[in-house]
């Protein structure tokens, strides 16, 4: 997982990590800028026909590929209460394992949205709200950069109720990637999590009761009970659908397939340091999978990477030199 060639997406990338930290009150050494909270499980995802069929990828032409789960809350505040609004959007990230040091991963989280189409949008925005604290000026930057970006207050008002599962909640793709079949045909998509056992919400009064760790814990219980499955699934885009704005939606009339079950039989033994090791990409860099022209794609590869050293960094004692 190489960083980008382009020097400028490296440098707003950086600086998003920068700007991640500040709004998280600073640096949490050995923890993630974004999504700090999380724990991992360990599966097996199966594949469907129709995978195969859309994708030569191997996790789709083999009977069962091994595969790590990590399940998060926003914010890099690795305290947040699973209960607290802001820790929604929650995060779900799959690793599967295809062998030889291969692998590829699915990034989701709890919503359609996305605020910005590119990094150093998001990048401005962070900028806005940090500088619309108290004794700042009306309009605030926060509130000038949402009335001139819809989508970006269009992610602000959109619903993000808390799950009274991570098994109870659905979690989509950000950017759109494209399968390649072995036949060489090519269709554009964008994952989602389904839940097997359907979404379940709470009210924010509801949650805030909870314990700090509700989430988790009721999760432990659950898998210690059987396994947690979820539907892998593909929204294909049509002709003339934006394939490289994140923050466009498809219509809903839009095929959506399955691609397989992703079934978590049991927590990570040492999640803790598995967390701190692990780089999730959201570049496929697998064989029948590719990426989309999204500039988003480039930005969030380099931001994990990055941030992903600094947790390493930490977790040895010694200060990252990325």
């Amino acid at each position: 997982m190489p960083l980008p060639s382009d020097d400028l997406v490296v440098q707003v990338s950086k600086e998003l990590v920068a700007a991640l930290h500040t709004a998280a009150g600073g640096e949490h050494p050995g923890y993630r800028p974004a999504h700090a909270k999380g724990f991992m499980l360990h599966g097996t995802f199966t594949s469907s026909a129709e995978a195969k069929s859309l994708s030569s990828a191997p996790h789709f032409s083999q009977p069962s590929t091994p595969i790590l789960a990590r399940f998060s809350n926003s914010t890099g505040l690795p305290q947040i209460p699973d209960g607290d609004p802001n820790a929604n959007p929650r995060g779900m990230a799959i690793r599967f394992d295809l062998g030889g040091r291969t692998h590829t991963d699915v990034i989701g989280h709890s919503t359609p949205y996305f605020p910005t189409r590119t990094g150093a949008e998001f990048l401005e925005l962070l900028k806005a709200i940090g500088g619309s604290g108290p004794g700042a000026s009306s309009p605030s930057p926060a509130e000038v950069f949402l009335g001139s970006h819809p989508a970006a207050l269009a992610f602000v008002i959109a619903p993000k109720p808390t799950p009274t599962s991570f098994a109870h909640e659905q979690y989509f793709g950000v950017t759109a990637l494209k399968f390649v079949s072995a036949k060489g045909k090519s269709v554009y998509f964008r994952y989602r999590i389904v839940p097997v056992a359907g979404v379940e919400t709470m009210e924010d009064a509801a949650a805030k009761e909870k314990s700090p760790n509700f989430l988790h814990e009721e999760l432990t219980k659950r898998v210690a009970d059987g396994p947690v499955s979820f539907k892998l699934m593909a929204q294909l885009a049509e002709e003339g659908d934006v394939t490289d704005d994140a923050t466009v939606h498809w219509p809903e009339s839009r095929s959506v397939v399955e691609l397989g079950v992703v079934k978590l039989e049991g927590m990570e033994t040492d999640s803790d340091k598995e967390q701190k090791h692990i780089i999730f990409d959201p570049i496929p860099r697998v064989q029948g999978i590719e990426p989309s022209e999204d500039p988003l794609l480039d930005v969030r590869a380099a931001v994990y990477l990055i941030s992903g050293k600094e947790r390493r960094a930490a977790a040895q004692g010694v200060r990252s030199l990325s």
